[in-house]
């Protein structure tokens, strides 16, 4: 039986078949990278929202707790 390990490509592999040269891309372990949006031609017109944290609040708010009410009062406050 194949484990998900078999099908993964490395980093590098995908970043050549997206045509990206080395120097686009910022590699983080054998499998993910960073890509800056100076990049992407042309720039998106949208703002991005990084989510991080080491630990939940004494009240069990985490990462996903945060995303999601971020989400639900973008949601409410633009009416989409």
């Amino acid at each position: 039986s194949r484990s998900l390990k078999d099908f993964i490509l490395p980093i590098s592999t995908i970043a050549e078949n997206l045509g990206l040269a080395p120097s686009q891309y910022h590699p983080w372990g054998p499998h993910k990278a960073k890509v800056s949006l100076s990049t992407i031609s042309p720039p998106p017109t949208s703002n991005y929202i990084v989510v991080t944290g080491l630990n939940p609040t004494p009240l069990g708010e985490g990462k996903s707790t945060t995303t999601i009410g971020l989400a639900q009062s973008l949601q409410a406050s633009l009416g989409k």
